[in-house]
């Protein structure tokens, strides 16, 4: 299984850097639960949902690449980076993304980016991340504005 599920996360990715998030969904299983700091705790669904939100939203300045894949029977790594333009201040991000994989019928059912938080809103908010982006607040108030966008966007496009 360690092979298949090497595969399965260069499949990820690499559907992730050709900009195929049907690719990328097709990785995991139904029952999925992801997580990161942004996004917080998101089910198959929902998750399925924003990758393609995010890779419809990033266009062509969207970039990924992706190494230090790792993977045994159970669990799975791997470290990822994304450029792209934070749609809400048209600001550059140069995020870079520890991941962690659980699996479960030869697809992945667990999957939790780490990243640090401050780092990502000094870039996507400028100064207000600069100066708060270690707090609480802001990092609550960014979930519920993305959470509320990755909704709308759900509901306009029902077929994903």
């Amino acid at each position: 299984m360690r092979d298949a599920h090497l595969a399965l996360i260069q499949k990820f990715y690499s559907s992730f850097a050709e900009h195929d998030a049907t690719g990328m969904v097709a990785c995991y299983h139904d029952e999925l639960q992801f997580s990161d700091p942004v996004f917080g705790e998101l089910d198959h669904q929902h998750a399925c949902a924003m990758w393609h939100m995010l890779i419809e939203r990033g266009g062509k300045e969207l970039v990924i690449t992706f190494g230090d894949v790792q993977a045994d029977d159970n669990e799975g790594t791997a470290a990822w980076e994304a450029i792209y333009l934070f749609s809400k201040s048209g600001r550059k991000v140069h995020n870079k993304i520890k991941a962690t994989f659980q699996f479960k019928g030869g697809k992945i059912i667990r999957h939790t980016d780490y990243f640090s938080f401050w780092k990502w809103s000094q870039m996507a908010l400028g100064m207000p991340g600069a100066l708060l982006g270690w707090s609480p607040f802001l990092k609550k108030k960014v979930s519920a504005e993305t959470l509320r966008v990755l909704k709308k966007y759900m509901a306009q496009n029902k077929a994903i």
